[in-house]
């Protein structure tokens, strides 16, 4: 017969919820809308029900991108995200892309400037980075 005491239940439940939080703290949460210009997040981005979508004329205003999950919506493409890689400051995605006229693999390289702020850094144009920002829609 097993004999759990509650005490000792209580604090294996704490140890693992501890544990569990310490793993989650090194990681980036991605998800939400990010857009090229904070202060045009109402411009780029509009709701639909309880999705976050593109405003109709949201090219005018700037560029974006919506992270749900693994998947990357832009307004051109869909990318579902095949590995991620965090080493401090910096993140590394891989992603499966599908455009209107064709499939690649993409690699993202972000820096973190912090939780609602990120640089894109384009690799192949040397020096080149795009900032964004995450919208409250």
């Amino acid at each position: 017969m097993f004999f759990v005491r509650p005490n000792g239940l209580a604090g294996l439940l704490l140890a693992c919820a501890l544990l569990a939080s310490l793993q989650e703290a090194g990681a980036f949460e991605l998800s939400g809308a990010w857009s090229s210009d904070a202060e045009l997040c109402d411009r780029v981005f509009t709701r639909e029900g309880d999705k976050v979508i593109f405003a109709e004329l949201s090219d005018l205003y700037g560029s974006g991108f919506v992270i749900n999950g693994d998947r990357i919506i832009g307004k051109a493409a869909h990318c579902t995200i095949e590995s991620t890689k965090q080493n401090n400051d910096s993140l590394e995605l891989s992603a499966a892309c599908a455009s209107s006229i064709m499939n690649q693999n993409v690699k993202f390289s972000l820096k973190i400037i912090d939780d609602n702020t990120i640089d894109r850094t384009i690799e192949e144009i040397p020096g080149m980075t795009l900032k964004y920002s995450r919208c409250k829609i």
